[in-house]
């Protein structure tokens, strides 16, 4: 049996949400866009709206999942968990996700890549430390490889330790050496990439304490 739209009002609480009324009682809330050809004096069969609540959820589902990737890039497995989370169903998940992958909103390949640029840049990482980070955001072991295949962890791993020397600078060799160590393997480095770099970086770390001293005794002489 078929029932008339009596009524389409805009949520108050949601401008982009409407209510849908029915032979002159409230029925159901739609999203803007799933309502947009409705009009009232439309006659509504069961099939149709059953039709346009399913539509809804997906519509529902794809709005959230667009809010939680304009934090930041996430992978599908983020993406999924999050959508699960709000007990989504998985048939709206596999829509949400075809229409994320086809807009390129979603994609491992690139959000692998992302990652490791950004830690690269910000937190130097080796790649022991960048496949279980990428793991755990469910990115399969090929996409990772292919991520993480050109990353020169010798360059990455003295960049990491060369920013942490200034902290440890007053310590003897021996214990500069077990400290510096222990923070490049936390970062994911071998032991044969922390066992070159560690004393590169002491070499450097000296002889930039030196070439402080020299000049504030130069800066002294000049005071006198």
């Amino acid at each position: 049996m078929s029932k008339v739209i009596t009524a389409l009002k805009a949520q108050k609480r949601n401008k982009q949400r409407v209510s849908v009324y029915l032979d002159g009682e409230y029925a159901f809330g739609l999203s803007r866009i799933v309502a947009a050809w409705l009009q009232v004096g439309q006659e509504l069969d069961e099939q149709k709206i059953n039709e346009l609540q399913q539509e809804d959820g997906s519509e529902v589902a794809y709005q959230r999942a667009l809010n939680f990737l304009s934090y930041r890039p996430r992978s599908e497995h983020e993406v999924i968990a999050n959508l699960r989370k709000h007990e989504t169903s998985q048939e709206d998940i596999d829509i949400v996700l075809g229409k994320l992958r086809r807009s390129n909103l979603v994609n491992d390949s690139d959000f692998a890549k992302l990652w490791v640029e950004n830690r690269s840049e910000f937190r130097p990482r080796g790649r022991f430390a960048l496949r279980v980070e990428l793991r755990q955001k469910g990115v399969a072991d090929d996409t990772i490889e292919a991520a993480i295949e050109n990353i020169e962890e010798e360059t990455l791993a003295y960049r990491a330790a060369d920013k942490k020397a200034g902290k440890l600078k007053d310590l003897p060799w021996l214990d500069f050496r077990k400290k510096m160590s222990g923070f490049l393997s936390r970062r994911g480095f071998s032991y044969g990439i922390i066992s070159s770099v560690v004393p590169r970086v002491w070499e450097s770390l000296k002889h930039t304490i030196v070439e402080d001293e020299l000049d504030l005794e130069e800066a002294s002489e000049v005071l006198k």
